[in-house]
């Protein structure tokens, strides 16, 4: 059930609301956005905080039911976030709901780019979708950038696959770190 307005927070919702910052701090890494070109934009933080929640909800996919779970609270709470922060903008009442859907389509479309990206044997497919993703307000990104990142990715779904549900259900989400 979109956002959970009318279901009692489960264990799932509380880990959700402990993995979310998580996922939020590590994707407001100065790094990313000073030496690795990723835009500084409302749009590159939301396409960062995007690409480390693909990868969690990616990592609980081979969880089964209680992954499932965790993945949907987790999409949940990250639109909550979205939602308060584009009122705390400004962004009318009225209008709120419109830019939620654009949110979540861009979601869905870079979730299917990166799990696309990941499942193939040819790197060059990931470095494509993190180049339109992230980098699609930049005229020309550094290769060298792009690589970095997407070194970063695959090291980051290297790591995740040591953390089981009952991790992630506690609360523990250790990324890899950012190489400049």
């Amino acid at each position: 059930m979109l956002f959970g307005f009318l279901k009692k927070a489960g264990p799932e919702d509380r880990a959700a609301g402990i993995l979310y910052p998580i996922i939020v701090e590590k994707a407001r890494t100065p790094d990313f956005y000073q030496f690795l070109g990723v835009p500084d934009t409302m749009t590159g933080r939301f396409d960062m905080i995007v690409l480390h929640t693909v990868l969690v909800v990616n990592r609980l996919r081979d969880e089964g039911k209680a992954g499932g779970k965790l993945a949907q609270a987790l999409f949940d709470r990250m639109f909550v976030d979205m939602d308060q922060s584009l009122r705390e903008q400004g962004v009318g009442d009225l209008s709120v709901p419109r830019h939620v859907k654009r949110m979540m389509s861009g979601f869905h479309g870079r979730r299917d780019a990166y799990e696309t990206a990941l499942q193939s044997d040819d790197p060059a497919v990931l470095v494509e979708a993190l180049t339109r993703n992230l980098y699609g307000a930049v005229e020309t990104p550094s290769i060298d950038m792009v690589n970095k990142i997407a070194d970063y990715v695959r090291t980051c779904r290297n790591g995740l696959k040591r953390h089981n549900v009952n991790d992630l259900m506690n609360g523990r989400l250790v990324f890899a770190e950012v190489k400049r």
